[in-house]
């Protein structure tokens, strides 16, 4: 019986990476597609010889041609850091729609199935707490995060056009706040950023009062879901993310206990848009994919600031 082959756009990255990795474990074939504006290649080169794994470095926003039988195309190339898609805003908006559309005209094309990674940050600073998939969103479209933001509902928005009108067969996954080994020092994101502080003994950064709050969810939770929404008959979107609620001074404080650092806490201005809240409903991912995210933010951690020890200079 032939491999099932997944092109994979973004594979390079952080949780594009992973989700490769698990996928080559289950007998899959995959065609990883990065340009690496973000990805790095040492989060692949451990796949350098396996010849069910394929890198090819392209830019999915300029277009998307592969050989061959695809049965799947995942969609997982962004700029998911806010100090990276603020420095390379048009970027982040053409990966979003014009990186979405070639990846679709993929999947129609081939007869494949489609998943798209969107993103929480659609619920934007939502007026309901937990968000459920039913939520619209608070979104500021000129706003400081408005070039992620926006690029993600209008990926949603171009993946169910091609879903109705075209018959494609689509997925799109609502990925909340995720973390573990191979996330960058310099990502911007809460958890690399207070890991690399403590580890290095220097002041932990808290924006605002710390008491705006995000779900953490690890990234061996998150892959699992992808795979289990990947096999399901499912086109509506589905949030992924881990349903406890914590403050970013718990966070900083769980990070000071783990790493043993003598660095203090300090507070900076809040930036522009952050949202208050980040709670995903998961009652949906619970009823159609059986999913539960199992490892606890203390051991995630454990996890993540073991790896960051043996990569932060």
């Amino acid at each position: 019986m032939q491999q099932p082959t997944v092109v994979l756009t973004g594979g390079a990255g952080f949780l594009g990476s992973h989700l490769g990795d698990f996928l080559l474990e289950r007998d899959y074939s995959v065609i990883c597609v990065d340009n690496l504006i973000t990805g790095r290649v040492a989060n692949i080169d451990h796949l350098s010889g396996n010849k069910s794994f394929k890198f090819i470095q392209a830019d999915v926003s300029e277009g998307l041609k592969i050989r061959g039988r695809v049965d799947f195309v995942l969609h997982f190339a962004s700029l998911a850091s806010p100090l990276d898609y603020a420095r390379l805003p048009i970027e982040t908006l053409k990966v979003g729609s014009l990186g979405t559309f070639n990846a679709l005209e993929l999947a129609h094309h081939k007869g494949a199935k489609f998943m798209m990674a969107s993103t929480s940050e659609i619920y934007g600073d939502p007026l309901h707490n937990p968000q459920k998939e039913e939520h619209w969103g608070n979104v500021n479209p000129i706003g400081p995060r408005s070039m992620y933001d926006e690029s993600k509902r209008f990926s949603e928005a171009l993946t169910m056009a091609y879903h109705r009108k075209l018959g494609v067969d689509t997925r799109i996954v609502r990925i909340f706040n995720t973390y573990g080994p191979r996330m960058k020092n310099e990502d911007g994101r809460i958890v690399p950023n207070l890991i690399t502080q403590a580890l290095a003994a220097k002041p932990l950064t808290i924006y605002g009062d710390g008491k705006q709050t995000r779900s953490f969810c690890y990234v061996s939770d998150l892959v699992d879901g992808i795979y289990r929404l990947m096999q399901a008959n499912f086109s509506d979107p589905v949030n992924l993310g881990n349903p406890i609620e914590k403050n970013m001074l718990e966070l900083a404080h769980i990070i000071k206990d783990i790493t043993g650092t003598s660095g203090k806490i300090v507070f900076q201005s809040l930036p522009g848009d952050d949202p208050r809240q980040r709670k995903p409903d998961i009652t949906r991912a619970k009823a159609i994919l059986g999913w539960k995210p199992g490892v606890t933010l203390k051991k995630g951690l454990i996890k993540t600031v073991s790896w960051f020890k043996g990569k932060t200079p």
